[in-house]
């Protein structure tokens, strides 16, 4: 009998040991809990760099934008770093820095994929101008209408609009109050090959305010959007977001986290840094958050489909402009974010330039970020990745000021604003 107890004793330790130890990970790599001394890596020797230039116009911006990277690189201390700029349909520049692999010596080339975060919000808001476009979707009609069976009655009301601008009550992954989903959001080790499958990490969490009347920005109230679309299309989320997007901009280097796709030897190695030195993220799954936050892909693709969504026979002017207007609450305010519908919209005064309109996504994920740039007035695109996280976005975003000082202060073929 005694024998009998402590064997249980143990499987129960274990199992205990087995359930928490992605969770002391995930607060690890949040440096809120001291990781192993042994496993980092350090940058050591000279540090590779290349550029294709696709445009021969485009030469000296090139040039100036790789020295731009180089020095941005080595200031913040980043593993890699990978740009690429499309104009008119097709890409005119591509140039990398650094490393895709620290301890194979591995360096990054314009070929290597990334985990794009919260970026994978502007494939999914591609999808549902789309849509929206040839009348498949209504913007406005509530959830009850396009899924019939919601798994959480709460969320009747909710119309698409406010899914994809943050002001449908949707709970971020913090404030999730579905204790069995926040768990799995937390762990990031099971996988979920259907979108509407995902809906279980948060459809037990009720909704932070009534719909419309506030803002606040929710992944997974894109993930639901997400399945409401599938669930309208009457296809797989994967498969609509290819015949949709992917394919018709030609982007072959795209693909879902934990997908069998997504296991390319292309993949860059993705660190977690500390001052100097820097060791490998840990494995997780990211395919619940697929439409908000789990792609992975590589700035080239990425630029391709900014470009893509300045096709007129793709996306016209006037779907464009709904999709990248701020959205306003019930009470008739913007938005705090001037967040539109699943892009940002900004207006920027660019020193030898002047003010510079764009739509734009980043994205931060385990290991990684990026962000797509699309600047409607000069038909220009741009996108890029790096695989660490900064302590900030806006300390890896402040990159695109040097690039949009290249390619725009200097663009052979810019337009007037």
């Amino acid at each position: 009998m005694k024998k009998t107890l402590l064997a249980l004793t143990a499987l129960v330790l274990v199992a205990l040991l087995w359930l928490l130890e992605p969770v002391y990970q995930f607060y690890a790599h949040r440096g809120e809990a001291p990781l192993p001394p042994f496993g980092w890596q350090e940058i050591r020797g000279e540090v590779p760099e290349s550029q294709e230039v696709l445009n021969r116009r485009f030469t000296a911006q090139g040039q100036q934008a790789l020295n731009a990277i180089r020095e941005y690189r080595r200031e913040h201390n980043l593993p890699g770093l990978s740009v690429a700029v499309a104009q008119r349909y097709s890409l005119v520049w591509t140039g990398t820095v650094g490393f895709a692999d620290i301890a194979e010596g591995r360096a990054m080339t314009s070929d290597t994929l990334f985990r794009i975060g919260s970026t994978s919000k502007a494939i999914t808001a591609t999808a549902f101008a789309r849509l929206a476009q040839r009348d498949e979707i209504k913007l406005d009609t509530p959830l009850s209408v396009s899924m019939p069976n919601l798994p959480n009655p709460a969320w009747a009301n909710i119309t698409h609009r406010q899914l994809a601008s943050h002001s449908a009550g949707i709970p971020h992954y913090r404030e999730n109050g579905d204790w069995v989903g926040l768990y799995h959001s937390i762990a990031l080790q099971k996988h979920y090959g259907d979108v509407r499958d995902a809906l279980a990490v948060f459809d037990g969490s009720p909704l932070l305010f009534e719909p419309g009347t506030r803002f606040h920005y929710s992944s997974l109230g894109t993930v639901l959007l997400g399945a409401a679309m599938s669930e309208i299309t009457g296809l797989p989320y994967r498969e609509l977001i290819s015949r949709t997007v992917l394919e018709p901009a030609g982007m072959k280097s795209t693909f879902a986290d934990g997908d069998k796709d997504a296991r390319s030897d292309r993949l860059a190695t993705l660190y977690y840094t500390h001052g100097e030195r820097f060791r490998p993220w840990r494995h997780v799954d990211l395919s619940h958050r697929l439409p908000g936050g789990g792609y992975i892909s590589s700035p080239s693709d990425l630029a391709r489909m900014g470009v893509k969504v300045l096709d007129q026979n793709y996306i016209s002017a006037a779907t464009r402009e709904i999709f990248w207007t701020p959205q306003r609450l019930a009470d008739g305010s913007v938005n705090e974010q001037d967040y539109a519908i699943g892009w940002r919209w900004r207006e920027w005064d660019i020193e030898g330039i002047g003010i510079v309109r764009n739509a734009n996504h980043g994205g931060v994920a385990r290991g990684s970020q990026c962000w797509l740039l699309v600047f409607p007035d000069y038909e220009i695109s741009m996108a890029f990745c790096t695989n660490t996280k900064t302590d900030t976005f806006g300390t890896f975003g402040r990159v695109y000021k040097p690039l949009i000082q290249a390619f725009m202060g200097q663009s052979p073929v810019a337009a007037t604003p």
